[in-house]
């Protein structure tokens, strides 16, 4: 690689929101032999785990403010007793992996840069050790036997492979009859559309790509598979839950086949008509609560890129205002956000057979516009967007609300709906909800009038409150102004000859800003009395506040 190309990775690598488990960064002469070592092994896993075809150490990059500092790091320099130090890394790795060393000019500061590629079938280990890293924490590998499980079978793709014992008579007929129509329904234009019905089972089948040579894979059983054929996939678990966690209590479990069984489940949500009444509209504005479509696309896609082998059921749970789906395995390319403006293509996936499969079936789109699908669709209802926050390197949470969070969000895009781009509805998503957005995007919708307040408590504008009818929550959002807050904590000590400051803390509480939390408006009468003591208004007497004479 040239300089060049060098510092246009160091761009990139700097760029990210932080450190994640495959780029490490590092100032100063700060590592021993031992130590680069152990962070060659376990930066190489942690690409592995997260799809990541290299991982990167660079020495010169401060790790917290990502600026870059230089480093009088010099890996060509050293040692390991009388050997060097290169030649004795390469001699403890195993199975070797040829990792690349790089030195960078970066605007006259030294920079050292460690390509490793990600580990493939097998775990990297140094001196016979896996480790990985988590977060910017190095540790021993052994003791997540998933992620050991997930390296060996990285380059097995789980849903292709052969069940010997099964055939086509421990697939469901119905099913497969029903497959037969909705791959007609995809294939209506297909020069071979007349044949599919003369197709005997078995050609049909592999021409779908669930069976290999009439051989039935595990897509096949997750798919088609009679309820009682699980055990042949065992002990990995192809079993979807239905939990209603309201007022009410109740679960059902769903088996195979998944083909079927999932409207199976979507007959299980309750669907009801949900209203709003936008200020500037004498009707009112009538949506379902959920969109049957988005339902089927998010159990899809659990079902087509679970982790089979965490050995878990996905889980469906139905709440008075939100479905959450969750699945095991995080996501195996690119981030939720990524896929949102439908921008992204994923250039593989964890289950490819099974994902291939569900595509030719019109469950998933194979281009990565089920994210993109599922936002459109709930921003034209009006609702919060789906909501991936709460997942974890372990598991893929998606919340899809069925409800509003703040009407005043609602009315907006409905008053407003034709514009407001996708990308300011997704951030606008995120000040409703309470999530950061960066200084470009709240530039970005404080230019257009629609945000007001300072990092990270924004607000919807007066300006828009008063277009749409939604003073009193600005003012709720905002609060009163410090003179009129001053003019009441004056009015208290005349009153009352004086006062603590919890009296005023208790006075102010109902109208000081309900985005600021319990402490931080503790600190707003603290300051106001304050600055009331420096314009002589008051005087404080021991721990009590009185006027001054």
């Amino acid at each position: 690689m040239t300089n060049q190309d060098l510092i246009k990775l160091i761009d990139e690598l700097s760029a990210l929101p932080k450190e994640n488990e495959w780029v490490e960064f590092k100032t100063g002469n700060v590592t021993t032999n031992d130590k680069l070592g152990q962070y060659i092994s376990g930066l190489s896993n942690a690409a592995c785990i997260a799809n990541q075809s290299f991982a990167y150490l660079v020495f010169g990059i401060n790790d917290a403010t990502h600026s870059v500092e230089g480093t009088n790091y010099k890996f060509k320099n050293r040692k390991e007793g009388n050997e060097e130090l290169e030649l004795w890394i390469r001699r403890f790795l195993s199975p070797s992996i040829k990792f690349d060393h790089f030195i960078c000019d970066y605007e006259t500061n030294h920079l050292e840069i460690f390509r490793i590629p990600a580990a493939t079938g097998e775990p990297t280990n140094f001196k016979n050790y896996p480790y990985i890293r988590f977060d910017s924490s190095l540790t021993d590998l052994k003791k997540y036997p998933h992620f050991l499980r997930a390296i060996y079978n990285s380059q097995t793709d789980w849903s292709a492979q052969i069940v010997e014992k099964a055939t086509l008579d421990n697939l469901d007929l119905k099913s497969i009859q029903l497959a037969r129509e909705k791959y007609k329904e995809k294939n209506t234009n297909a020069s071979f559309y007349d044949e599919i019905d003369n197709w005997s089972d078995k050609i049909f089948l592999d021409k779908l790509k669930i069976t290999i040579d009439g051989k039935i894979t595990n897509t096949a059983i997750i798919l088609l598979g009679k309820p009682e054929t699980a055990h042949f996939i065992s002990p990995a678990v192809a079993q979807i839950t239905w939990k209603l966690d309201t007022e009410e209590k109740a679960y059902e479990h769903f088996n195979m086949p998944f083909f079927s069984e999932v409207n199976a489940i979507l007959s299980k949500i309750r669907n009801v008509k949900y209203k709003f009444f936008p200020d500037n509209q004498l009707v009112a504005t009538e949506v379902m609560k959920y969109d049957s479509e988005v339902i089927l696309e998010a159990l899809n896609n659990c079902i087509a890129h679970q982790d089979y082998s965490r050995h878990a059921r996905i889980l469906l749970t139905e709440q008075i205002n939100k479905l959450i789906f969750s699945s095991e395995g995080s996501f195996f390319e690119g981030t939720a956000e990524e896929y949102s403006a439908g921008d992204k293509t994923p250039k593989k996936y964890r289950n490819k057979w099974l994902a291939e499969a569900m595509v030719d079936l019109n469950m998933i789109d194979s281009l990565g516009y089920g994210i993109h699908k599922m936002y459109k669709s709930q921003r034209k209802r009006y609702f919060p967007l789906p909501d991936y926050t709460k997942s974890t390197r372990d598991a893929v949470v998606l919340e899809i609300y069925g409800h509003t969070i703040d009407e005043n969000y609602s009315k907006l895009l409905i008053e407003k709906k034709d514009d407001l781009s996708l990308t300011e509805v997704i951030l606008l998503d995120k000040v409703q909800k309470d999530l950061e957005i960066n200084e470009e995007a709240a530039k970005l919708l404080k230019k257009k009038g629609i945000i007001e307040g300072r990092k990270p408590h924004f607000h919807i504008s007066s300006s828009v409150a008063s277009a749409t009818g939604m003073e009193t929550e600005y003012i709720k959002l905002k609060g009163i102004e410090d003179d009129y807050c001053k003019k009441l904590i004056k009015d208290y000590i005349i009153k009352f000859k004086g006062g603590l400051r919890s009296d005023f803390e208790n006075l102010l509480d109902g109208k000081l800003p309900n985005l600021l939390s319990p402490k931080q408006k503790k600190d707003k009468v603290k300051n106001l009395l304050q600055a009331m003591k420096r314009e002589e208004t008051i005087v404080l007497d021991n721990t009590y506040w009185r006027l001054k004479q």
